[in-house]
């Protein structure tokens, strides 16, 4: 017999106890290999841990699907925010409907929550770099060129990239 998963093995005992009413439930337990409690708990209608929402969890589902859109907006525009604006959006978001503020690992769990999410450590933006995408410096990088061309001479046909060879 192949190996199944805890969850099928559960379903299988419920539809032999709901089939059997003879069986009793720690014999079903033993015989489909589960926990009697766990049988016993679903049996009872309650659901499983893992499909309940957590006691902790503040914000209700559209305040957790609009903090998702705008940290996704934020991205966009090639401005992440760190962990500390989200714990932020979230306040926010219950300060508006007079709730306590969230824990201190709230924005971790929430990331952790989010498939599309993940976390990342940001480099230093090097300086040297920045002064190098500064438009003013461009231009007078293209005026030094156009100047250097004009003073030799030089036509557009004889100008070609550096890797490119004759």
């Amino acid at each position: 017999m192949p190996p199944t998963s805890k969850k099928a093995r559960i379903l299988l005992a419920l539809e032999a106890l709901q089939k059997d009413e003879k069986l009793s439930l720690r014999a079903t337990a033993k015989l489909y290999n589960v926990p009697p409690m766990t049988l016993s708990n679903r049996r009872a209608g309650r659901p499983a841990r893992r499909d309940t929402t957590p006691n902790s969890k503040k914000l209700t589902q559209s305040e957790e699907d609009a903090i998702i859109q705008y940290v996704i907006e934020l991205c966009g525009r090639a401005f992440p925010p760190r962990l500390r604006g989200v714990e932020d959006m979230a306040n926010q978001l219950l300060r508006v409907r007079d709730a306590p503020p969230v824990g201190k690992l709230s924005a971790h769990n929430f990331v952790k929550r989010q498939p599309q999410f993940r976390t990342r450590f940001t480099r230093r933006y090097d300086y040297q770099r920045a002064k190098c995408e500064d438009p003013k410096v461009i231009a007078k990088w293209f005026a030094l060129v156009r100047n250097t061309k004009a003073e030799y001479g030089i036509v557009d046909n004889n100008i070609y990239n550096f890797d490119e060879t004759r």
